[in-house]
């Protein structure tokens, strides 16, 4: 996981747009960001919004650079998610335009399935925090009708001192 660190050159590196990412650590918080899961999460360390490679990708789909076929191809197991554990969105998908997007939210972390554990609400990232200790979230955008995926967020949440 990468850090996005804009303090450490100074103001005026911000004007220029340089900043500096390691691999240490977890990402920093973004201002005017959606929040988590619905709502605050207790002890949330930061989250990365995806926003601008969704908007960078459908672009290249515009200007044909990408096809359909390489953008509409969530695994089957992610697919069967959205079906079934997925929250539905009035976003309608950007790629088909005939069914609205879901969102499908998993956590990872020690203790759980190598897999993640799929998560329905924020209750349950809570129950898996305490249970694990420090998680990584990631919820992605599906559309069910046809396979359009992309990460929307990724957060941590937890002590990584609990366990």
């Amino acid at each position: 996981m990468y850090r996005l660190d804009i303090s450490a050159k100074g103001p005026s590196s911000l004007s220029r747009g340089v900043s500096r990412i390691s691999r240490a650590g977890t990402l920093a918080p973004m201002s005017s960001r959606p929040q988590p899961m619905g709502g605050p999460l207790p002890r949330s360390r930061g989250e990365v919004d995806y926003r601008l490679s969704r908007q960078r990708i459908l672009r290249q789909v515009e200007g044909g650079r990408l096809g359909r076929r390489d953008v509409c191809d969530a695994h089957p197991e992610l697919m069967r998610a959205a079906r079934a554990e997925g929250r539905a969105t009035q976003r309608p998908c950007p790629i088909c335009a005939e069914h609205d997007v879901v969102l499908v939210s998993y956590a990872f972390g020690r203790g759980l399935p190598k897999g993640g554990a799929a998560v329905r609400s924020k209750a349950d990232v809570a129950r898996l925090a305490r249970k694990a200790g420090e998680i990584a979230c990631y919820v992605v955008e599906v559309c069910p009708g046809c396979a359009w995926n992309h990460l929307e967020r990724a957060f941590s949440v937890g002590n990584p001192a609990a366990r």
